[in-house]
């Protein structure tokens, strides 16, 4: 029985009507999911200069690219999550990459976009050259896989869709699965660009997809609703036929309305909370160690006192790692002190630094006999993590003669700040949507010198390295190249990795089918309600 609470938590309240009618026209309560969220999205369009986090959640559940990453278990359970390298196809019915191994064609299942036209191989040209062509992260991110130009994506016919690899890279697949390259209706987006070849205005406020929904309704700062495309053409069909996504900035009023049973899901949530909810055992709380994810202190090896490696050292050998992810993540983490002399082939992973305060010590006295003061900035969008954490980092520090003033940043402002490349240590956390150890050490440490470099690290011998991994197909050379830039990185210190996050999810017990993705945006597609579990 819905009841006028629960009508209205869920956004179902209308006019009266009969309940045939209703029962024709309207999703029922076990087909409408109500997320709670700290804000939504500030544009349509991921593609579009400075998109908000959550925009990665429409291009997901709106718009479709050629392959999506291959579902595979939580090890823990609760879901799935992904594994770099096994897709399968989504836009794409079928692919072949040339024997020569610089090619990929693809066959296109029969689609229609949101508008009634069918998907053509002619969009996906249109659109993968948006991306490389539109600048900011869109066009980075296409680069990172080593798609960079026009020129290299064919329109062979309405079906058939080539890609041609300026080199071998092993990331141009798995970079076709991220949010970015996702399918425009080409034709419709042109109509209404304004003479704009892009249409980024237009796109901006409108959705011109084939995914699994369309928007609905989008009220910035207040809630996106979402309406299932039963003609989606990519996958199963969804369960789930209307999601209302409502902006609720305060977390004690999502995790209430998550406890009261009002809500069927939320994310962002403090992680003090999440812990609270699993200790409870009502809520289901599902969490995934955040691959490529990892909040690390950069410290500034260009300008000002870490210039000197002996101060990064120290930073790495006083961090209270273990009080750090007790006090600010709850748990809901992995340490990232005490690894192995010899690194593995991975990442993240422990740096070999422990809590020493005495060799920490020492190694100020060295380098800054009369001690030093210094700041620590980090962005107030993130306080209920970072506040802690830049607490207990100037405390630690003062301990071995680094006097430090804490800094916050506003959100807005944060990246913006970081690109300056001139505070001397930067609490920040990193997540790279490519699990691979050289995808996250070029966005931070490489020499290219991206936004992410917040250190502004500069080491030939390093970049050498991490792009060596990156374009090797000899799994030997890979290993080496892997464990030579991260002893490398564990030497030099530019930035002090402290914990890997785990990205919790709280639901109802009847919520089933999570699916993790590597935006960390909500999956609706997979998502379904009825039998408690």
């Amino acid at each position: 029985m819905i009841t006028r609470r629960t009508a209205l938590a869920a956004g179902l309240a209308a006019p009266f009507v009969a309940r045939s009618q209703a029962k024709a026209q309207n999703p029922t309560r076990n087909e409408t999911l109500l997320l709670v969220q700290e804000y939504g999205p500030n544009s349509l369009d991921m593609q579009g200069i400075g998109a908000s986090q959550p925009v990665n959640g429409v291009a997901l559940n709106c718009y479709d690219r050629l392959l999506r990453f291959k579902p595979v278990p939580i090890p823990g359970g609760g879901g799935n999550a992904v594994k770099m390298g096994e897709m399968e196809g989504e836009l794409a019915e079928s692919w072949q990459v040339a024997s020569d191994g610089m090619s990929c064609t693809f066959k296109l299942r029969d689609a229609k976009f949101h508008s009634g036209r069918p998907v053509t191989a002619r969009d996906v040209k249109w659109s993968l050259d948006r991306a490389v062509s539109i600048g900011g992260f869109a066009t980075t991110q296409m680069n990172a896989g080593s798609l960079e130009k026009p020129e290299q994506f064919v329109a062979l016919d309405d079906k058939t869709f080539r890609i041609d690899f300026v080199r071998k890279d092993k990331m141009t697949m798995s970079n076709l699965a991220v949010t970015i390259p996702f399918v425009i209706d080409a034709e419709l987006a042109k109509a209404n660009g304004g003479g704009d070849p892009w249409a980024k205005e237009w796109l901006k406020n409108n959705v011109a997809g084939s995914g699994a929904y369309r928007v609905e309704s989008w009220k910035p700062g207040v809630e996106t609703i979402y309406a299932r495309n039963d003609a989606w053409a990519s996958g199963k069909l969804p369960q789930l036929r209307r999601v209302i996504a409502r902006d609720i900035a305060s977390p004690s009023t999502r995790r209430a309305l998550i406890e009261k049973g009002d809500a069927d899901i939320s994310y962002g949530l403090p992680p003090k909370d999440f812990k609270d909810l699993i200790d409870a055992g009502k809520i289901k709380v599902v969490g995934v160690p955040i691959p490529n994810g990892v909040w690390s202190v950069y410290l500034n090896t260009a300008v000002g006192p870490f210039t000197d490696v002996r101060l990064r050292q120290a930073v790495a050998w006083v961090l209270p790692y273990e009080k750090i992810l007790q006090a600010s993540l709850f748990g809901r983490g992995l340490d990232m002190s005490g690894g192995p002399e010899t690194p593995l082939v991975a990442w993240p992973q422990p740096f070999p630094y422990r809590t020493d305060p005495a060799k920490a010590k020492a190694l100020v006295q060295a380098a800054a006999p009369g001690g030093l003061t210094t700041t620590l900035l980090f962005d107030a969008g993130n306080a209920t993590v970072a506040e802690p954490m830049a607490v207990l980092i100037k405390e630690a520090l003062a301990g071995i003669g680094i006097t430090v003033e804490i800094g916050k940043i506003p959100g807005a402002n944060f990246r913006g700040e970081i690109s300056k490349k001139t505070n001397p240590m930067v609490l920040n956390r990193f997540a790279g949507w490519l699990d691979y150890p050289d995808y996250y050490l070029f966005w931070t440490l490489h020499g290219a010198n991206s936004i992410f470099n917040i250190a502004s690290y500069q080491n030939p011998a390093l970049d050498t390295l991490i792009d060596t991994a990156r374009f090797t197909d000899d799994p030997a050379v890979y290993r080496k190249s892997v464990i030579d830039f991260v002893s490398l990185a564990e030497r030099e210190v530019p930035m002090v990795p402290i914990a890997q996050p785990t990205h919790d999810v709280a639901m109802q017990r009847t919520i089933n089918g999570y699916q993790f993705q590597p935006c960390r945006e909500p999956d609706f597609r997979y998502l379904t309600k009825g039998t408690a579990s």
